[in-house]
Protein backbone atom coordinates (compact mmCIF):
# COMPACT_ATOMS: atom_id res chain seq x y z
CA UNK A 1 0.00 0.00 0.00
CA UNK A 2 1.18 3.52 -0.70
CA UNK A 3 -0.38 6.78 0.34
CA UNK A 4 -1.65 9.50 -1.91
CA UNK A 5 0.12 11.80 0.55
CA UNK A 6 3.48 10.48 -0.63
CA UNK A 7 2.71 11.19 -4.29
CA UNK A 8 1.38 14.62 -3.33
CA UNK A 9 4.55 15.37 -1.35
CA UNK A 10 6.79 14.42 -4.28
CA UNK A 11 4.70 16.62 -6.59
CA UNK A 12 4.97 19.62 -4.27
CA UNK A 13 8.69 19.17 -3.57
CA UNK A 14 9.45 18.99 -7.30
CA UNK A 15 7.38 22.15 -7.93
CA UNK A 16 9.44 23.87 -5.23
CA UNK A 17 12.63 22.93 -7.07
CA UNK A 18 13.95 20.43 -4.51
CA UNK A 19 16.90 18.66 -6.11
CA UNK A 20 16.52 15.61 -3.85
CA UNK A 21 13.17 14.78 -5.48
CA UNK A 22 13.95 13.71 -9.04
CA UNK A 23 11.23 11.21 -9.81
CA UNK A 24 8.22 12.02 -11.96
CA UNK A 25 5.24 11.57 -9.59
CA UNK A 26 3.06 10.25 -12.44
CA UNK A 27 5.65 7.63 -13.28
CA UNK A 28 6.10 6.72 -9.61
CA UNK A 29 2.35 6.26 -9.09
CA UNK A 30 1.97 4.23 -12.27
CA UNK A 31 4.92 2.00 -11.38
CA UNK A 32 3.61 1.35 -7.87
CA UNK A 33 0.17 0.41 -9.21
CA UNK A 34 1.70 -1.75 -11.97
CA UNK A 35 3.61 -3.90 -9.47
CA UNK A 36 0.54 -4.42 -7.31
CA UNK A 37 0.55 -1.74 -4.63
CA UNK A 38 -2.83 -0.32 -3.64
CA UNK A 39 -3.28 3.43 -3.43
CA UNK A 40 -4.56 4.76 -0.11
CA UNK A 41 -6.46 8.03 -0.36
CA UNK A 42 -6.73 10.62 2.39
CA UNK A 43 -10.07 10.67 4.21
CA UNK A 44 -11.67 12.55 7.03
CA UNK A 45 -10.78 9.88 9.59
CA UNK A 46 -7.12 10.24 8.62
CA UNK A 47 -7.24 14.02 8.87
CA UNK A 48 -8.90 14.04 12.27
CA UNK A 49 -6.58 11.34 13.63
CA UNK A 50 -3.56 13.51 12.76
CA UNK A 51 -4.50 16.14 15.33
CA UNK A 52 -4.33 13.59 18.16
CA UNK A 53 -0.71 12.68 17.45
CA UNK A 54 2.05 13.80 19.81
CA UNK A 55 3.95 16.82 18.40
CA UNK A 56 7.15 14.89 17.67
CA UNK A 57 6.96 15.65 13.95
CA UNK A 58 5.57 18.87 12.49
CA UNK A 59 5.78 17.88 8.80
CA UNK A 60 2.16 17.58 7.63
CA UNK A 61 2.97 14.81 5.15
CA UNK A 62 4.59 12.67 7.82
CA UNK A 63 1.76 13.34 10.24
CA UNK A 64 -0.92 12.24 7.78
CA UNK A 65 1.09 9.09 6.96
CA UNK A 66 1.26 8.22 10.66
CA UNK A 67 -2.45 8.91 11.09
CA UNK A 68 -3.26 6.72 8.09
CA UNK A 69 -1.24 3.87 9.57
CA UNK A 70 -3.17 4.15 12.83
CA UNK A 71 -6.61 4.38 11.23
CA UNK A 72 -5.96 1.62 8.68
CA UNK A 73 -4.19 -0.61 11.23
CA UNK A 74 -1.11 -1.00 9.03
CA UNK A 75 2.57 -0.41 9.74
CA UNK A 76 4.27 2.67 8.32
CA UNK A 77 7.84 1.95 7.25
CA UNK A 78 10.13 4.97 7.58
CA UNK A 79 13.79 5.83 7.53
CA UNK A 80 13.11 9.10 9.36
CA UNK A 81 14.30 8.77 12.98
CA UNK A 82 11.80 11.36 14.20
CA UNK A 83 8.85 9.55 12.61
CA UNK A 84 10.30 6.32 13.99
CA UNK A 85 9.74 7.63 17.54
CA UNK A 86 5.96 7.32 17.20
CA UNK A 87 4.63 4.28 19.05
CA UNK A 88 2.63 1.47 17.54
CA UNK A 89 2.13 1.50 13.82
CA UNK A 90 5.55 2.89 12.82
CA UNK A 91 8.68 0.86 12.08
CA UNK A 92 12.08 2.50 11.60
CA UNK A 93 14.00 0.81 8.78
CA UNK A 94 17.37 1.30 7.14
Amino acid sequence: MFSLASIWEVTIRIALGRSDFRVDPRHLRHALLRVGYQELGIGGLHATAADALPPLQKDPFDRILIAQALVEDVTLLTSDPIVGQYPGHVLLVG
